[in-house]
């Protein structure tokens, strides 16, 4: 058989695909969602924890910020879910029965935490010196500065950073499916084996595929935008800048009337 033909019929069968395609609306794509924002929302908390005790004076709390950072970012991520996921189950069987998503959620958010950190760290270090000088002098405590003036600084620096790890955890959401999901605990990647193995043809992988790109190439384009806005500002309307001239001109605004 033609090798184009095979590639085609493999990986491009619209009847698979449109076999699959329920199932991954209702069930793959909302448990996808499920686990990368919830994992976001945790890792980031988390990482804001460690990016405060990276920075911090005291190395009882440098130290340990540093050695976790050092241990979940050089950790495979799927040797984190499994160790996570595996590891704990007695207790999760304990506390919430024979659902893997908890500890799913919790083994992504500790590895998102890791990155997390080292961004927020590095956008709250770029803030310069003199802010939180500035801070300090008009009477505010280094807590209350770094929360009010240094961190929301730092956090709008590094967004475009931090979306990009949303991406990478929407991805990773995929290797979830190593800790045995039940039908309706599947995620778009597992949907997509499942219907590879019942069918013997690989275009519901595909199709999974496609649902990653429709997740993350907006936020791709997102994260573009959002870099371009905030390094080049809000351009102002046609019109503005000619009534600022004007307004900084002398004589303007009746000053040249006799």
């Amino acid at each position: 058989m033609d090798p184009l033909s095979t590639l085609w019929e493999t990986f491009f069968d619209a009847d698979s695909m449109r076999e699959a395609l329920p199932e991954m609306l209702t069930v793959g794509l909302p448990n996808t969602l499920i686990l990368a924002i919830s994992a976001a929302l945790l890792g980031s908390v988390l990482g804001m924890a460690l990016a405060v005790a990276g920075i911090s004076r005291t190395r009882w709390l440098r130290w340990p910020a540093r050695v976790y950072t050092d241990v979940f970012r050089g950790l495979p991520a799927a040797a984190t879910i499994l160790l996570i996921g595996v590891g704990l189950a007695p207790l999760g069987m304990q506390v919430w029965g024979p659902n893997p998503y908890p500890l799913g959620i919790l083994a992504l958010s500790l590895i998102a935490a890791a990155y997390i950190g080292e961004i927020f760290r590095s956008g709250i270090q770029s803030v310069e010196a003199a802010q939180l000088e500035g801070a300090r002098a008009l009477g505010l405590s280094w807590g209350e500065a770094m929360r009010l003036v240094i961190v929301p600084q730092g956090i709008r620096r590094v967004l475009p950073a931090w979306v990009n790890q949303l991406i990478a955890l929407i991805k990773d959401s995929s290797l979830v499916y190593f800790l045995g999901l039940l039908a309706s605990q599947r995620e778009l990647f597992r949907i997509g084996q499942d219907y590879a193995a019942n069918t013997g043809n690989q275009s519901a992988l595909l199709l999974a595929g496609l649902f990653y790109l429709t997740l993350t190439v907006p936020l791709t384009h997102a994260v573009n935008w959002i870099d371009r806005r905030l390094r080049h500002g809000r351009q102002a309307p046609p019109g503005d800048a000619d009534d600022d001239l004007d307004l900084a001109l002398p004589g303007a605004a009746g000053g040249n009337q006799r």
